[in-house]
């Protein structure tokens, strides 16, 4: 838990992708999150967290389906949704927390 929180204690928003690799869904969001990733640059980060391999994270932070997705702005959540995004949509989104 300590290294999650060196992740999102940052002053850049981090996008976090809780997916699993059997998902269809979490599948299709990996172009989406790539060009979130492209088109915000340096100025924030995308990272993509595995649920089947981080169980207790999922666990503490709830989620329950996938892909879950979230903003992390200087170490508290901003923003939260479960299901499909689209690209334009995150990116905009991002760019309220830059």
């Amino acid at each position: 838990m300590s290294k999650f929180g060196n992740l999102i204690d940052i002053s850049k928003p981090v996008l976090l992708d809780f997916f699993t690799d059997w998902s269809e869904m979490s599948k299709a969001m990996n172009p989406v999150l790539r060009d979130v990733a492209a088109a915000i640059g340096d100025k924030g980060k995308v990272i993509k967290i595995n649920v089947d391999k981080n169980e207790d994270l999922a666990n503490a932070l709830r989620v329950t389906g996938v892909p879950t997705l979230m903003i992390y702005k200087s170490g508290k959540m901003v923003w939260r949704q479960n299901g499909e995004q689209d690209a334009n949509t995150l990116i905009a989104l991002m760019g309220q927390y830059l």
